[in-house]
């Protein structure tokens, strides 16, 4: 009976999806399905993205050649209304027999239910309508790529289309262009009326777009008017815009050239009924007005307070809040300065990066005081923003530590602290949580806690000592930021108390690139339950276990089940394998894998100070969020403990019975650690985008550390690294991910992204993630871990799979599922493809794209 309800399960899927393919069941008699559009450049296919966009038809979209959304409009009753009355015109009495059972209303409800309405509104919205051919939109489409090839020098191009048949009401549509010979640039002059503007046309040392042997294309032309126009702005005409900058082509008498005149015209000024022209003047700033408090409502009343500082006139409509600097600095418009464009969108960045107004507004207008009318005043108008704002979030969670939490977050942040333009933001963190895994002997449901508080200082200046101007000029939009925080928690993992605080530097040396000094990082993490490490770290309590259960020699170490004892039994187990009380010998398998337990675990249970200074350079070609073809480079380079050990080296300070210095009784942390990032994007058109990311990091251990602190070392796998593991379950090396939260001091990641658009806001993606993790000049003493050349290399793990992503616009929600593709767990000649199946699949879910 089971095979048998299968059968007719698939029969029934199959039945629909033969009905759901007649793709031409909604194409009227004498009409055709438009199924591909073939654009032919002097008889040869083109795929000119450009060219393809000028279609005003397009065939039905298509998932992996199926045309999904078309065949499940096709499945739609487009009028479901009509056919479930129909129902009962065709069946006299059928109404009357439904209504006494169900009564009238419940019979009409029923006709707008999912099942006889709703199931086909979903599949009409979610379809999509056949593409009929309309030949005249064919039409516009002809004469679109008409005026396209023409403006890219094809100035005797010649176009026409045919339809051809290909099956049943099914057609596709053949664009034929023959293009002719390409004109070219000849002689390139120009003509500018304003002899001020002739001048600066001339000592313009940017190169001119329009160069003699290039093919014509409109664009360059388009290109060459906005340079012109932002270099005329950005030295003084004020009034000169694009459309003053018109061109002369001359083709007659030439062979496919075409001669260039540039023209320029005078300044035209529009007075009442008449119109009149006057050579363009170049601008200098006569006076700054800076509104510190505007708005609409107090614009016209009485300015009540000013001042006068560095040649800026500051106002108030209420009482001045601000020291003048705070302000001053951020406008790069001074007084005698001539007119930029540039200048302006600076202060206005600039302007915004403070943090305490709404965005600024600049506004021009022409001194009268100025009897030659060459003088601006800038007005620049600040509204600003509440003194204080607060914020609070509260979020549902759920992880590999906790079954069920519940967080809660409030946040404050105030402006203008010490009225210059700083900022103090302040937060506070709880998050109560369950979990059965910990000791629970009040039968407690939240019996896991953490709690934390943040605050930060932001100054809208590099704060230091001495000058930085020459170094880090304002136009660089630099910053200082103060930063502390601390946290703590209860029955998670080891119980850490953790508190930071930091001292850094932000500035931007061009438009595109950040960098960023952190000249001071503290962190300093305490273990209250270091007692818990084998509660927590079960990987290492097993194996550990599974080897006294040969070798142990103290029964004291046992439970009733014969399992070590945690703490007690797992420590005095430990000690006697190291201490040679055991049958293992340092040459044993057995007795090495004690030592590995044992040196991980004093490693992740001691406390660990950190104070460091880091550098960070990120370089990018980004313009905007809807940009796919760029480029960005990220590198950071981090020093630790250096700075103690100088002073503890110069102060002559004594060295503790393990040979290293000490801080509050506790040693610091030295090692020096570089990364480098690198993400790559290629646009293909029609929403198709391959990316690819790059990243290489290293953390070195030297002086007073043999080790890296868990904090500061790398792990692989996850929704952002490589999909097919877990988060800290890939390495690292070979070891096959044979503790908890695997972690090293060396990684290496590698990503390939082939992204694509499936209906609607719905994407797709095919996915390659290749990297892993290893330890290298550290203490850690397990060989698969290691990284010792570059034969290494061959323990890369590959994953790949696919996803699927829904686009919000402002955020967007990504599904991966990811495969185990090359395993360098397995023993070779069985790594590929050994896990490649949904069983050891990973599903991952994430908020934006991975890189």
């Amino acid at each position: 009976m089971k095979k048998n309800s299968t059968k007719i399960l698939a029969f029934i899927l199959i039945a629909i999806l033969i009905c759901a393919c007649n793709a031409v069941k909604r194409v009227p008699d004498g009409k055709s399905l438009l199924t591909k559009n073939t654009i032919l450049v002097n008889g040869k296919s083109t795929n000119d993205e450009t060219a393809s966009n000028q279609m005003y038809q397009k065939p039905n979209g298509t998932l992996l050649g199926y045309k999904l959304r078309l065949n499940l409009y096709n499945l739609a009753n487009l009028n479901p209304d009509s056919t479930y009355q129909a129902k009962f015109k065709n069946n006299p009495g059928l109404y009357e027999r439904q209504a006494k059972i169900l009564s009238a209303k419940q019979v009409d409800r029923l006709g707008q239910s999912f099942l006889y309405k709703g199931i086909h509104e979903f599949l009409k919205n979610t379809g999509e309508p056949p593409v009929i051919i309309d030949t005249t939109k064919t039409k516009k489409s002809l004469l679109r790529l008409k005026f396209y090839y023409f403006n890219n020098g094809y100035f005797n191009v010649k176009t026409n289309y045919d339809i051809d048949s290909t099956g049943h009401k099914k057609a596709k549509i053949n664009y034929n262009i023959t293009t002719g010979p390409a004109f070219l640039l000849d002689s390139i002059r120009t003509s500018i009326m304003t002899p001020a503007l002739d001048s600066l046309y001339k000592t313009n040392k940017e190169p001119s777009l329009l160069k003699s042997g290039n093919q014509y294309k409109t664009t360059d032309f388009e290109d060459e008017k906005n340079r012109i126009t932002t270099y005329f702005r950005n030295h003084g005409a004020y009034f000169f815009q694009p459309t003053y900058v018109t061109y002369d082509i001359d083709t007659i008498g030439k062979k496919n050239k075409a001669d260039v005149n540039l023209i320029i015209n005078n300044n035209t000024i529009q007075e009442r009924d008449s119109s009149r022209t006057e050579p363009f003047k170049l601008y200098k700033i006569s006076d700054v007005n800076i509104y510190t408090d505007y708005s609409p409502a107090n614009s016209k009343t009485p300015i009540k307070d000013s001042t006068t500082y560095n040649n800026f006139n500051l106002y108030s409509y209420k009482k001045l809040k601000y020291k003048p600097r705070a302000i001053t600095d951020a406008v790069f418009i001074s007084k005698g300065s001539t007119f930029s464009d540039t200048r302006t969108t600076l202060s206005s960045r600039y302007l915004n990066n403070l943090k305490i107004f709404n965005y600024p507004s600049i506004q021009y207008e022409v001194d009268k005081r100025d009897p030659l009318g060459e003088s601006l005043i800038a007005n620049v108008f600040l509204t600003p923003r509440k003194k204080y704002s607060f914020g609070a979030s509260l979020d549902l969670t759920h992880s590999n530590i906790q079954d069920f939490g519940i967080g809660a977050s409030i946040s404050e942040t105030i402006r203008n602290v010490f009225n210059r333009a700083e900022t103090l933001e302040i937060s506070a963190r709880v998050n109560v949580g369950s979990s059965k895994d910990m000791a629970n002997p009040n039968n407690n449901f939240f019996n896991v806690s953490e709690y934390g508080l943040d605050m930060k200082l932001n100054f809208p200046r590099i704060l230091l000592p001495f000058g930085t101007e020459k170094i880090i000029p304002k136009r660089m939009i630099p910053s200082t930021s103060i930063s502390s925080g601390f946290s703590k928690q209860r029955n998670i993992g080891l119980d850490k108390e953790n508190f930071t605080g930091g001292l850094a530097y932000n500035w931007s040396p061009k438009r595109n690139n950040t960098a960023k000094l952190e000249l001071l990082n503290v962190q300093f993490v305490r273990n209250l339950n270091p007692g818990n490490y084998f509660n927590v770290y079960t990987s290492s309590y097993n194996e550990l276990n599974n080897i006294a259960s040969t070798y142990n020699i103290n029964p004291d170490n046992l439970n009733d089940d014969n399992n070590l004892i945690i703490t007690k039994g797992t420590a005095g187990f430990t000690d006697d394998v190291i201490n040679g009380r055991t049958a293992l010998t340092p040459g044993n398998s057995d007795y090495k894998q004690v030592e590995s337990i044992e040196e991980r675990r004093v490693r992740l249970t001691e406390n660990d100070f950190i104070l460091a200074t880091s550098y960070t350079f990120t370089k990018t070609t980004k313009k905007d969020l809807a940009d796919n073809t760029f480029y960005q480079f990220k590198t950071k380079l981090e020093s630790a403990g250096t700075l103690l050990t100088a002073i503890s080296n110069v102060a002559n300070l004594p060295k503790n019975t393990s040979g290293n210095y000490e801080i509050f009784n506790l040693e610091y942390s030295e090692y020096i650690k570089t990364e480098f990032d690198y993400i790559k994007h290629w646009d293909f058109g029609k929403e198709k985008v391959l990316a690819v990311r790059s990243f290489f990091g290293i953390a070195i251990p030297f002086g007073n550390s043999n080790y890296i602190p868990f904090s500061r070392s790398y792990y692989s796998g996850g929704s952002n690294d490589n999909r097919a593991w877990q988060p800290y379950s890939l390495g690292p090396g070979t070891t096959n991910a044979s503790n908890d939260f695997n972690e090293a001091n060396m990684k290496i990641a590698l990503s390939a992204e082939f992204r694509f658009k499936v209906f609607g806001d719905v994407k797709g993606a095919i996915f390659a993630d290749a990297g892993n993790i290893w330890n290298v000049l550290d203490n850690v003493i397990d060989e698969k871990a290691k990284f010792s050349g570059v034969n290494d290399l061959a323990e890369i793990a590959l994953g790949s799979g696919f996803g699927l992503r829904y686009d919000l616009s402002f955020f967007v929600i990504r599904l991966d599922l990811g495969f185990k593709t090359y395993n360098p767990a397995h023993d070779e000649g069985n790594r590929w493809f050994k896990e490649y199946n949904f069983g050891h699949s990973v599903l991952n879910f994430g908020i934006n794209y991975p890189f």
